[in-house]
């Protein structure tokens, strides 16, 4: 199905030429309009009779979904509801969710999306997006061309395995791309006609889930070896033969296999993993701000990063090149983040670890006036003879952080930066309340979680989401918009600089180091718009003659066009 405005030649107006008539037309969620059809159109598209007789203004049907949803009465149960909503006509999802940000943006993604990718199989509706297993060896390109599309602009595949904090989900990872790819839409206004959410349903080793009589997914062991990367080999060329202009976003892969995908494929086609650059971006983006707060610079900060997955690893390599760009050398970077990992702090020698993690391992002089005792160092003892003024945790794991560390941190700083990122709430290092206190109200929180804002001696003080959302749909956009041909690390951390200056100077000066979720469509054409001149500096993008020109065209509203049968 296209999605292709046209304009009247005689009147200037805008129009959608429809193919589609009668049932057909109310079945297609990206042209069903429902009860706001007009009277007109009922007539000449072949609907008379099949709606209610009023005809409904957008305003009025979001007034009437937003209430259908207050009888819904868990998140888990609202963003089923949503979906459904999706599923039948997505201009008015999308006018719900840009309308009403801060309370839905939680419910079709994080936290709630991890229930739903829990309970996938059996809270499965109606498709969307497209499955592809081991079975479809040899004729992925077909599997593509089954969606229907003229075109993708974005692509978010992921193989399901580590789906936020809760491991490995089956085809019920999908729930990642699809909640993602709406965020696309609502946030940079990527059409959803050109957003394709993809699962490579490889398989799960969630004994659970293999013994679920409804579970719906390819029922084997996850494959591995050079069996799976045959196939996602495959899933690329695909890609590249049937949507040669999209870009390609790796989501939610384990740590096993997010960085080969990375390193293999960001010159094959522009791609990019949100879970290595974006959150890395988007903590930057924050640090950039509380340093702005704070009149100081972050070459001069100590850090430490709690966790030294995906996630860690991309936030320390953002931190060391923001920190290179101001001058300091990449061995003094080194010296001052430090990571730990399941076995405490990563020390130069230690056996076992993997290039990712020896490049960020510490000096043993780093540590030689510690007084330690035995081989590990654990997080405790590394914040005590560290003090770092920033911490930042992505292990996954309640109660990281401790009341020590946060004291031990304030000590030392007057406004020690702590960043408790794991997802879904229940698995935040800490909450906001306890650093708060423990650090005597002068933390400055940002939270992977949406929390509320706190009073702390008669000070108010916000806790900002550091949501990715304030990251990927600017890229994206941006990367769209300048035909990039690769997404470079300039890109992302042009985006990190323009998620700071997005940040207003009453906001952080109440603690809130990120934006309000309410931001989100303006934060991402500023990102957009920066991400587009880091292209063009990168050398992997022509020069626009007017980006914000460009990017205003190809950023849509949800809103009713008439309709005129093609």
């Amino acid at each position: 199905m296209a999605y292709q405005p046209a304009i009247d030649a005689v009147t200037g107006e805008l129009y959608l030429p429809v193919a589609e008539r009668g049932r057909r037309l109310l079945d297609e969620p990206l042209l069903n309009k429902g009860t706001a059809f007009t009277t007109n159109e009922r007539d000449t598209l072949g609907i008379r009779g099949l709606l209610p007789m009023h005809v409904s203004t957008l305003d009025e049907q979001v007034e009437r979904a937003l209430d259908q949803m207050t009888y819904k009465e868990t998140d888990l149960q609202k963003h089923i509801y949503l979906a459904g909503l999706q599923d039948r006509n997505e201009t008015l999802f999308y006018r719900l969710i840009m309308d009403n940000l801060a309370e839905t943006v939680p419910l079709i993604y994080t936290p709630t999306v991890a229930e739903a990718c829990r309970h996938w199989s059996r809270i499965f509706r109606r498709g969307r997006g497209l499955y592809v297993t081991p079975d479809d060896r040899g004729r992925i390109d077909t599997v593509l061309r089954n969606a229907s599309m003229r075109e993708a602009a974005v692509i978010v595949v992921t193989d399901n395995e580590r789906i936020l904090g809760i491991g490995d989900q089956g085809a019920g990872g999908m729930g990642i791309p699809i909640g993602k790819l709406a965020l696309y839409t609502a946030g940079a206004g990527i059409h959803a006609s050109l957003c394709l959410p993809v699962s490579l349903d490889v398989g799960t080793n969630n004994e659970e889930l293999l013994d679920d009589p409804l579970y719906l997914g390819f029922r084997q062991p996850r494959l591995r070896g050079e069996e799976y990367w045959s196939l996602v080999d495959e899933f690329v060329a695909a890609v590249q033969k049937v949507f040669p202009a999209a870009i390609l976003q790796w989501e939610d892969f384990a740590n096993l296999t997010s960085f080969r995908h990375l390193d293999m494929y960001r010159d094959v086609l522009p791609s990019f993993n949100d879970d290595i650059q974006g959150t890395a971006s988007m903590v930057v983006g924050g640090l950039f701000a509380a340093m702005r707060l704070l009149g100081e610079r972050l070459s001069d900060q100590r850090v430490v990063i709690a966790g030294a997955g995906s996630a860690g690893i991309g936030i320390a390599r953002q931190i060391r090149a923001a920190m290179e760009e101001q001058g300091i050398e990449r061995g003094e970077a080194h010296r001052r983040i430090l990571l730990t990992d399941s076995q405490g702090l990563i020390v130069a020698g230690r056996q076992g670890l993997d290039d990712r993690k020896a490049q960020f391992a510490a000096p043993p002089s780093v540590v030689a006036g510690w007084n330690l005792k035995g081989d590990s160092i654990d997080l405790e003892t590394t914040v005590r003879g560290h003090t770092p003024s920033i911490l930042i945790g992505v292990t996954g794991r309640p109660g990281t952080f401790t009341q020590p560390m946060i004291e031990t941190m304030a000590s030392a700083h007057n406004r020690p930066i702590v960043m408790p990122l794991s997802n879904p709430t229940t698995f935040s290092e800490a909450t906001p309340a306890d650093i708060l206190s423990w650090s005597q109200g002068r933390a400055l929180i940002g939270t992977g979680s949406p929390f509320d804002d706190l009073t702390h001696d008669g000070r108010r003080h916000l806790i900002g989401q550091a949501n990715n959302v304030f990251v990927f749909p600017g890229v994206g956009l941006g990367a769209v918009v300048s035909r990039a041909r690769r997404i470079t690390g300039g890109m992302f951390l042009a985006a990190s600089q323009a998620l700071a200056g997005a940040v207003a100077d009453d906001r952080l000066d109440r603690g809130g180091l990120f934006p309000p979720i309410t931001d989100m469509r303006e934060v991402s054409i500023k990102v957009a718009h920066a991400v587009i001149g880091a292209a063009v500096s990168d050398g992997v993008a022509e020069p626009l003659i007017d980006a914000a020109a460009a990017l205003n065209r190809a950023s849509w509203e949800p809103f009713y066009l008439p309709y005129r049968s093609a």
